[in-house]
Formats: structure tokens, sequence, C-alpha cells
């Protein structure tokens, strides 16, 4: 997707994509997204992590909890104004910036970590080649993206069609091409076992059974590598 592409694209999403965190089923995915997330990283008070495509700010916040500083950066400037909005009481820092070409030293920083970021990237090994190089030596990379197993992924591909949506040029990836793109081994997993449609208390149930199981056909698939 060109650059000039990608910006308008994003920069005409930040409303819709908070307000969807905010309907009852939407809050549940980003629940148990979170615990996810966090999981994986595992940040701590006063390292310095990179938030890559941190969009407006939705999981950056609940890293920010955790007491590290945080520099988020993402292709488009609306969605880092609401992330500096809702950010300003932690130590966080915007940066408007390309992935593939990201504007920081080798070993700049302790964690890294990006969120449905790469869905949009067509040179995903690129992406993860760049986190990987501003990442210190025994620090942590978490990169989660739309998983391609997930009957989610056919839904929003159908919409996509039908409502010209942003996820019409996404490239959704399996956890085995998500693995395939980092030079190390890792760990994957995944996340929203259950369905849009799906009452509350019925979906915690699919989602305790899924991860229980060790299912990979979560809507999200994320995966954590160590840098050697």
């Amino acid at each position: 997707m060109a650059e000039n592409n990608k910006k308008k694209l994003f920069d005409e999403w930040p409303e819709e994509y908070d307000r969807w965190f905010t309907t009852p089923i939407g809050g549940l995915v980003k629940k148990y997204e979170s615990e996810l997330l966090l999981n994986l990283l595992n940040p701590a008070p006063g390292e310095i992590i990179l938030d890559a495509g941190c969009g407006t700010g939705v999981f950056t916040l609940d890293i920010l909890s955790r007491g590290p500083n945080v520099i988020g950066l993402d292709v488009s400037l609306p969605m880092l104004k609401r992330a500096g909005e809702k950010t300003r009481r932690y130590w966080f820092r915007t940066v408007l910036g390309d992935m593939l070409n990201l504007p920081f030293p080798e070993k700049s920083f302790d964690r890294v970590i990006s969120v449905t970021a790469l869905e949009f990237i067509e040179d995903a090994r690129g992406a993860l080649r760049e986190l990987f190089r501003v990442t210190k030596r025994g620090g942590c990379i978490v990169a989660a993206t739309l998983n391609s197993l997930s009957t989610w992924a056919s839904r929003r591909k159908m919409e996509a069609k039908e409502k010209q949506t942003i996820f019409k040029k996404a490239i959704f990836r399996s956890p085995d091409e998500l693995r395939s793109l980092a030079p190390v081994e890792g760990v994957i997993k995944t996340a929203i076992h259950f369905q849009k449609e799906d009452r509350l208390d019925i979906a915690q149930q699919i989602e305790n059974e899924g991860r229980k199981r060790g299912q990979d056909t979560g809507a999200l698939v994320a995966a954590r590598w160590i840098k050697p």
C-alpha cells in the first residue's frame, strides 16, 4: 500500500476505531487482547519501549500503566494526536514515521511492540527486520496481527468488499506465516475465539475454552521473540 494511501486510510479512522472498543463485545475483545499482549511483552518500570503503529493509543495506555517510558510511532498524525491526548499523565512521546524505516538508531529500546499494523504492510518481513534492529540484545519484540485462520478474517474480507472498509487491502496472516517473518524462533499465541454476535457470558466461556486448548484460530495472533 502506497505511503500516501496509508496515511489517508488511517487519518479518517481514529474515531471509529476507538468507538468499537466502547461497545460491550469490543470491550471484551480489548480485555482479552490486552491480557495477551501484556503477558508477552511483560513491560517493567523505567524501560524504554517502542510502540510501532500505536494508532490512537488503545493498547499503549495498558503498557504505560506498568511504568515504562513509551515512544509511539505511527504513519497517521490524527491517530498520534489522539494517542497523545489519552496519555498526558504518562511519559509518552509520539513520532510520525514508517515502520519500514524506523527513525531510531540500532539497539535503542528495551522492548518493542506492534499491534495490528503488519496487516497493512506488504513487506512484513522488512518491518520485523526494523523492529529487531532497534531492539537491544536480550530485549523482546512482540508483534500482533489479524489471523487469517479466524472466521473474523473471513467476515472482514466480505464486509470490505461490500462497504469498502479499512480492511479492503489488509493482508491477513496465519500463525505460521507470522512465525516465519522473524530470524529466530518465537512464541505464538492467539486470542478472541468467540464471535462478534455471541452473548458476553457465552463469549467468555468460549474464550476460556480456546485458551485451554491452545487453539490457533483466534482473531488476533501474537508472537514474541527475544533478540539474540
